[in-house]
């Protein structure tokens, strides 16, 4: 295994751990805090998400092709 993969499950495992403590002692301010994420959620979904998924109909035609458009 290499050293960055290493590293990266050793901050990913931290990282969990912290959270579920964190989580756990402020859960009710946690929880008052989701529906504002939700809607902070929406927003960021809709700028990041999907840019890569128009090119299925933007190939080149050959002279005698019909264009099915």
């Amino acid at each position: 295994m290499k050293w960055e993969r290493k590293w990266t499950l050793l901050v990913a495992s931290l990282g969990v751990i912290v959270a579920f403590f964190v989580l756990r002692e402020h859960w009710a301010h946690a929880l008052g805090l989701a529906t504002y994420l939700l809607l902070l959620a929406c927003p960021l979904m809709h700028l990041f998400h999907g840019h890569g998924g128009h090119r299925h109909d933007q190939h080149e035609h050959g002279a005698g092709e019909d264009d099915p458009r």
